[in-house]
């Protein structure tokens, strides 16, 4: 890093609690009047100018834009606003066949992105791969790359994002393997961060996408896995070990159904992709592809479509369990599943409506295809979250 970015980053680090609110808020909702900073942070007018002030002096917040009319009519208000590319930050979703890589500015907008084949799992190789990766998309940055200050790396399974370690990844036949220090020693000089995919995503969601302004929200992904982030009373839960919101191994199907964990009757077993394919495989006697399963199941094939419905009615248990458990306001189903949501919506919400308690049931289910970039960028977002918070 250069002495700018150093500065920047340093000052993000070392500010106090308050000082992260308001920065935070900023962030997510520019251009922003500092009276409306100080409402949504609870803090006093004061306080918010004291903190906005070494953030200008920074080059990380702007407090010359003209004027706007907001508040009472005919009083002018001079906002604040982020500068997008005074920081830069990579992400890199590691996917079991590619990695999908992203380049952002502080709001998580792309730069520039690219993609890169995975033809081993062997952490070395992946290693190598993240790398060259990072170096292409620097090359993409132009006159930006000066301003690099992060890389985020999002991967599934269980992940410790404290430390980088990767305890246990069933698509990538890890244990133990710890990528944020294998990384840092290829990286030197910008902020490393290894975070799984899902809560990487729902970092994401919760600062630029549709959690902004929801005070509790769950995302769950369908589709090579099952995967679930939690966002409540206004944070990200990441859970004592690094795991929290597992819904694709609770036990919640036949015991004789075996998922890639190693464990029986998990969510997985029945829902994710590969289960779906087997099933459908097994039941025409060859093997078929997702997109053939898809196909089979909307031109009527009964195999095909009770795979499907098996999915959804699990999938549906599962959210109820979760919306049970723990109330959120909203859950947002996405993954490369949800493209074919047509095929489990009906089960999936029937299963939901048998399964939901009480007043829970007031949670909205909504879907939002996620692209393979929308989850880099998630791994961009929870880069930039540990510059700040």
């Amino acid at each position: 890093m250069n002495d700018e970015i150093l500065t920047r980053t340093a000052l993000l680090g070392s500010s106090s609690d308050a000082a992260t609110r308001v920065f935070t808020t900023i962030l997510t909702r520019s251009p922003i009047s500092r009276t409306d900073v100080s409402r949504l942070t609870g803090l006093s007018q004061a306080a918010v100018t004291k903190a906005v002030t070494p953030l200008v002096a920074a080059g990380l917040v702007d407090d010359s834009l003209d004027p706007t009319l907001t508040g009472l009519p005919g009083r002018p208000v001079s906002p604040v606003a982020v500068v997008p590319d005074a920081v830069v930050a990579l992400g890199v979703k590691v996917n079991v066949d590619e990695l999908i890589g992203v380049a952002t500015d502080l709001t998580t907008r792309i730069i520039t992105s690219d993609r890169l084949p995975l033809v081993s799992h062997d952490p070395d190789a992946v290693v190598d791969a993240v790398v060259e990766l990072c170096a292409r998309l620097q090359e993409g940055l132009g006159g930006l790359q000066a301003r690099l200050a992060c890389v985020g790396v999002s991967v599934s399974g269980d992940v410790d994002s404290d430390t980088g370690m990767v305890r246990d990844s069933a698509l990538m036949g890890w244990r133990a393997v710890n990528l944020g220090a294998l990384l840092r020693q290829r990286l030197p000089g910008v902020g490393v961060v290894v975070e799984n995919d899902v809560r990487a995503l729902t970092i994401g969601e919760h600062w630029f996408g549709v959690g902004l302004g929801t005070g509790s929200f769950a995302i769950v992904t369908i589709g090579r896995g099952i995967g679930s982030g939690l966002h409540l009373n206004g944070e990200v839960v990441e859970g004592a070990y690094g795991v929290a919101g597992e819904i694709g191994h609770l036990p919640l199907t036949s015991p004789d159904r075996v998922c890639a964990c190693g464990r029986r009757g998990c969510v997985e077993a029945v829902a994710a992709t590969h289960a779906i394919v087997a099933s459908v495989s097994a039941a025409h006697g060859r093997a078929v592809t997702i997109g053939e399963a898809v196909d089979l199941a909307r031109s009527g094939d009964p195999a095909a479509m009770q795979a499907f419905g098996e999915a959804g009615t699990v999938i549906g248990a599962a959210i109820a369990s979760l919306v049970n458990m723990v109330g959120p306001e909203l859950v947002i189903l996405g993954g490369e599943g949800v493209a074919n949501f047509d095929l489990f919506e009906e089960p999936l919400r029937r299963s939901y409506a048998e399964h939901v308690f009480a007043s829970a049931d007031r949670c909205r289910i909504v879907v939002r295809p996620h692209t393979f970039e929308d989850w880099a960028r998630g791994a961009a977002a929870g880069a930039i979250r540990s510059l700040v918070v």
